[in-house]
């Protein structure tokens, strides 16, 4: 296993390491803080509606299905999944394109991006120790956050490339949490979609991945009239995605861990050794094609992520135009970070709800 001094402290401890990362992440402010994140849909518009927290547990779940059967390490997989969100902002994606934005217009050009804050708020953000910042996670552990899949290359990195080998795809075990993600939002914005009339079956079913898991249903006697149908659809979706990749992983997965026993990167230029079947992947690809249309682009969902923008623009402008309206603690960062940069920090760790709430103290105005 690698580590980097900078950012792993070793001690003794009787939980294996990747163990130990999974619990310091569970029991840290970022963590809880998902709860009221917006996924898809605003957190408050709901009980049911997914938040980054429900997510993070559906991610964590499939990736530890998926590690077992390809004999890889599950804990690591798991502490990589309930770690890959923390970065991201109120008001889901929008918010932190926004954020993006709102940076770079402030003429900071390296912006803002969800990975690396992720990675931030686990090695900088988090303050735990008294020596040193951070949550102290294993090297394995803060890469899988940062890369997901594929080399990582930015340019806000500088400093970072030669210990995290960023022209290299990352472990194994961080491909199949990335794997684990697309089948658990793919699948639960289906769900929450189809339960709020935002989508409907009769979209749903011109695509020809969601025909196979029809038939699945169909073979189960189940029929689309009944209730139970959402739930045996969705399911399916998640049961023919996970079998379809362990099918196509396994041999990979074998004949690498042949080479590499330890969890390790793999270079840029190899031929990945998971991923799903060709005719699966390409039907994954055209039915979130379909959602990015019907689903993410509808605007009951395109009205409440303008509103969450305005929020994070106005936000950002405001604690840039008078720094007094900082709480001391942020504003006694100044002496370690730079303005804009402790700014955007805390904006990102706000809940949609305490975003909103600020905002209304700041503007005098409900969103």
């Amino acid at each position: 296993m690698q580590a980097n001094e900078r950012f792993y402290h070793f001690e003794e401890d009787f939980r294996d390491p990747y163990a130990r990362d999974r619990d310091r992440v569970l029991h840290c402010s970022s963590f809880r803080r998902l709860e009221y994140k917006t996924q898809v849909f605003l957190n408050h518009e709901g009980d049911y509606f997914r938040t980054r927290l429900t997510h993070s547990l559906e991610v964590s779940q499939i990736a530890r299905t998926l590690s077992r059967m390809l004999e890889l390490n599950e804990t690591l997989a798991e502490a990589i999944a309930l770690s890959h969100d923390l970065g991201h902002t109120p008001f889901g994606h929008v918010g932190g394109d926004e954020l993006d934005r709102q940076l770079k217009a402030d003429g900071r050009a390296l912006g803002f991006e969800h990975n690396f804050q992720s990675f931030r708020v686990l090695t900088k953000l988090e303050k735990r120790y008294k020596a040193f910042d951070g949550l102290n996670l294993t090297f394995a552990t803060l890469e899988g956050v940062l890369k997901h899949s594929y080399p990582y290359k930015k340019p806000f990195l500088e400093g970072l490339d030669e210990r995290f080998a960023l022209n290299k795809h990352p472990s194994l075990e961080a491909m199949v949490v990335d794997h684990a993600d697309e089948i658990a939002y793919t699948s639960h914005d289906i769900d929450d979609g189809i339960k709020y009339g935002l989508i409907t079956f009769d979209d749903l079913l011109q695509d020809n991945l969601c025909l196979r898991v029809d038939e699945m249903v169909k073979q189960e006697g189940v029929i689309r009239d009944e209730k139970l149908y959402r739930h045996r659809f969705v399911a399916g979706l998640i049961k023919l995605l996970v079998e379809d990749f362990i099918k196509n992983s396994k041999d990979g997965a074998k004949e690498y861990r042949k080479q590499t026993p330890i969890v390790a990167t793999l270079d840029a230029n190899i031929k990945l050794p998971l991923g799903f079947s060709i005719k699966t992947a390409s039907e994954l690809k055209v039915l979130k094609k379909l959602l990015f249309k019907k689903l993410y682009k509808h605007e009951k969902i395109a009205r409440k992520m303008y509103a969450g923008k305005q929020c994070i623009k106005g936000l950002y402008k405001a604690f840039r135009d008078d720094n007094d309206l900082l709480p001391p603690h942020q504003k006694e960062l100044f002496n370690v970070r730079k303005e804009e940069r402790v700014i955007a920090d805390y904006i990102a760790a706000m809940t949609d709800r305490y975003a909103m709430k600020t905002y209304h103290e700041i503007y005098g105005l409900s969103l």
